[in-house]
């Protein structure tokens, strides 16, 4: 099947075996990097899934592409544009709708899988619109309460599960803003679990095996 042209840019993964209405995941990737990070775990993953790999749509020069932007060097400690952020939510809740009905998919199960600026995305677009998604693989990011939809708490989060996971050692994003996630979820009556492994920004092998065991038992 050929990637088809839609609101964003993408790659895609189609299931192993041929099936009516393929169960979804949709990658989103962090800042700075591209559609083809996360992909590399693709071949790795359940392969009953549909796969969909998503490009931010910011274009960072000389390369890579972001959510939104990081004013690295903000006085007043506001550092991340969270009106572009809410803007990128939109986009990547249209853009799951659109997809599941251009491919097909199964639009009753939907997994989220993010990394850093897309964990805080894809945990807005979850707890904003949990009638679209199923499963959230929220790796090393957090939850930025302040791009969520006005009046989430009052959503029906029952379906939703959540994996989160964070390197102890992080230098990107702080390990101490992860794990307000799991109090928060908890609060909010959502499944989910939180791990922390020994590593910086990035995903170590022992975390991709929890994730993908865990992932086995929801799709």
């Amino acid at each position: 099947m050929q990637t088809k042209t839609l609101s964003l840019h993408h790659i895609i993964k189609e299931p192993e075996n041929k099936q009516e209405k393929p169960k979804a995941l949709f990658m989103f990737h962090g800042y700075g990097s591209n559609e083809d990070d996360l992909f590399s775990f693709a071949g790795e993953l359940p392969g009953e899934l549909f796969i969909i790999s998503v490009r931010a749509p910011y274009d960072l020069m000389p390369f890579g592409y972001a959510w939104y932007a990081i004013h690295f060097d903000a006085e007043d400690g506001k550092w991340s544009d969270d009106e572009q952020a809410i803007e990128s939510r939109e986009k990547i809740a249209a853009f799951i709708d659109e997809a599941c009905k251009a491919y097909d998919l199964d639009e009753r199960n939907v997994t989220l899988l993010g990394f850093s600026q897309g964990t805080i995305l894809s945990c807005a677009v979850a707890l904003s619109y949990p009638e679209k998604v199923k499963n959230v693989i929220a790796l090393s990011g957090y939850i930025n309460q302040d791009v969520l939809k006005e009046g989430y708490q009052n959503n029906d989060l029952s379906k939703l599960h959540f994996y989160c996971s964070h390197g102890s050692v992080d230098q990107v994003i702080p390990v101490d803003w992860a794990r307000k996630t799991a109090p928060l979820l908890k609060s909010l009556e959502v499944d989910h679990i939180y791990e922390e492994f020994p590593v910086g920004h990035g995903v170590a092998p022992q975390n991709f095996f929890s994730l993908k065991n865990w992932l086995v038992d929801r799709v």
